[in-house]
């Protein structure tokens, strides 16, 4: 046997052996027994452990789980702060939740990285990230949505998922809810029943959602009640019934949603018909603004959706208020944008500039609403052709998604650190996307 791994199996056994002996426990929070030499370790699976929810149980903080290839049937849940969970191969290492388990991994500890494997056939989440023990019990999310009733908003601080593949799951695919400082970067969702990728019930968030993939869901990426430097950039969200959603939200805290920059996102062709259906009937629109306020649209390449390119609207008795839609190019959609208000709540101080685009509803807006605009000045109210939304198809038959980029040298490096918080995009630095943008690696092709 390799000296290495006599020596990984002589850490992990000491410290199991620490646990059950009940070892005095530091600064990481109780039964986190510590290897007498503070050392890390990386515990393989299943050559060390024979799940990976027993390398996770042994794992202390600083380890790295490093799994081998092949389909896991678990949920594993990561309680341990400042753990890496790497998979060797993104398509090999499979969680497969056979549709009998609410998540495939759900992470309650901060500092913690998910990355280089794939996650399916979950009926609420792929990857949950959060700081809500009703969250990560599972008990909500049965309708479509977390409603954590009384109790209080408390923050996971600091979480990376990167190189993720979330598919056929019944919920979300990459969930971060309740959570803070944190990255979702190079993953790819599709076959989600809501959204690909959600972030959730933030304030400020400090998340930066970068270069991931979005298609074949209902939404491909959606923020409620998420705001305060709270940044979408770079990613494709291209062939889904609805691309992006930034909206506000009764059944979650901390509204409204407000302040959040989407930048340099291709958001296209989505009016996909092999899909789940969206829950409230969206269909072809690209960019929609339900309730949320002082959101920044900067240089996104809105283009071919059916309906509407970007629509901003009110939720009940929440208006949009001051959203700016600067830079952004749009081609071939329904209505490029497109204001609508059919009930008394309306938006103010919404506006445009610097936008190719072709139409507007009402008509005229790129001149009549352009930038600087005052805070209470009203929005007006437009209407568009809105075409009813087709059937869509189980989420469990979702098309399976091609081969994705590799972690690289993922069994060779060493764990990774997360940051406390995140380095912050510079909104200014994030280019308009070309209609190319990670089209290499998506099924959906766009015009």
């Amino acid at each position: 046997m390799p000296r290495l791994r006599l020596r990984v199996m002589a850490a992990s056994l000491s410290t199991l052996a620490c646990v059950l002996a009940g070892c005095g426990s530091g600064d990481d929070g109780p039964d986190h027994g510590r290897r007498p030499d503070g050392a890390h370790v990386t515990i393989r699976v299943p050559a060390d452990a024979p799940t990976i929810s027993d390398a996770v149980s042994l794992a202390r903080p600083g380890d790295l789980v490093l799994v081998a290839p092949g389909v896991y049937h678990e949920s594993v849940k990561v309680s341990t702060p400042r753990i890496t969970l790497r998979g060797e191969s993104r398509d090999k290492v499979v969680i497969d939740g056979r549709t009998r388990q609410p998540n495939g991994i759900v992470v309650s500890a901060p500092g913690v990285a998910v990355q280089n494997l794939t996650v399916r056939n979950n009926t609420q989440n792929g990857v949950l990230v959060t700081g809500s023990a009703k969250a990560a019990a599972g008990l909500p999310g049965r309708s479509g949505g977390y409603d954590t009733g009384d109790e209080p908003v408390t923050f996971l601080k600091s979480f990376l998922v990167s190189h993720v593949t979330a598919t056929r799951n019944g919920l979300y695919g990459i969930y971060a809810f309740s959570a803070q400082n944190g990255v979702i970067e190079h993953s790819y969702a599709s076959g989600a029943a809501d959204s690909g990728i959600y972030v959730g019930q933030c304030k400020p968030c400090r998340i930066v959602v970068r270069d991931n993939i979005a298609e074949l869901n209902a939404v491909g990426y959606e923020g409620t009640n998420a705001g305060g430097d709270m940044y979408v950039v770079g990613n494709r969200f291209a062939g889904n019934r609805v691309g992006l959603t930034t909206n506000s939200d009764h059944q979650e805290k901390l509204l409204p949603q407000r302040d959040a920059v989407i930048a340099g996102n291709l958001i296209a062709a989505n009016q996909q018909r092999a899909t789940p259906e969206q829950a409230d009937g969206g269909w072809g629109t690209g960019i929609g603004v339900d309730g949320g306020s002082g959101n920044r649209f900067l240089r996104n390449r809105v283009t071919g959706n059916s309906t509407a390119g970007l629509v901003i609207t009110a939720t009940a008795d929440i208006p949009p208020v001051g959203n700016q839609i600067v830079d952004n190019t749009f081609d071939g959609n329904g209505v490029d944008v497109g204001w609508s208000f059919p009930t008394a709540t309306r938006g103010r101080g919404n506006c445009l500039r610097g936008n190719a685009l072709d139409s507007t509803a009402p008509a005229r807006l790129a001149t009549t609403a352009a930038c600087p605009l005052p805070a209470k000045a009203p929005s007006p109210t437009g209407t568009w052709a809105t075409p009813t939304a087709p059937g869509g198809i189980p989420f469990t038959e979702v098309a399976a998604p091609g081969p994705q980029p590799q972690f690289p040298h993922a069994a060779t490096t060493g764990a990774t650190v997360v940051p406390a918080v995140p380095a912050l995009p510079e909104p200014a630095d994030v280019p308009l996307p070309p209609v190319s943008l990670l089209a290499a690696h998506a099924r959906v092709r766009t015009p």
